[in-house]
């Protein structure tokens, strides 16, 4: 219980400022502020990677590539939010750190993903082609 309550509180340390100012402070109130939260950084992934499918649709080869990634990514995301919240297994409170867990990553995704849309025409270094 102990070791639950320390993971528990070191997350919620790391924890949006979104979700720490949640005005419903009940267990079902954090998760629907943690979903709502991850919906947007969601939304905002896929309007991302939208953008960029956009800019690929000329390149089937690089576009396959991406889509690669992303699914690889997919499952390291849910890996990494499942061993990040096992300390919390059986508790009422994985879910919600489930969800915070998917939306920062998501947000970090995102953070990966935007530069792309901002490649100088002839960067090699770029798989994006400017738009």
């Amino acid at each position: 219980m102990l070791r639950t309550l320390i993971i528990t509180v070191g997350l919620l340390a790391a924890l949006p400022a979104a979700a720490q100012d949640c005005p419903d402070e009940t267990q079902s109130g954090m998760n629907k502020c943690a979903a709502d939260a991850y919906k947007q950084a969601d939304a905002a992934l896929n309007a991302t990677y939208k953008q960029i499918i956009e800019r690929l649709k000329d390149d089937a080869d690089t576009t396959k590539s991406l889509v690669a990634a992303q699914r690889a990514w997919i499952a390291y995301r849910d890996a990494e939010c499942d061993f990040i919240t096992s300390g919390a297994a059986g508790g009422t409170v994985r879910r919600m750190l489930q969800t915070m867990c998917l939306e920062q990553v998501t947000s970090r995704r995102v953070d990966e993903l935007k530069p792309l849309l901002e490649c100088e025409e002839g960067d090699l270094s770029c798989p994006v082609p400017a738009p």
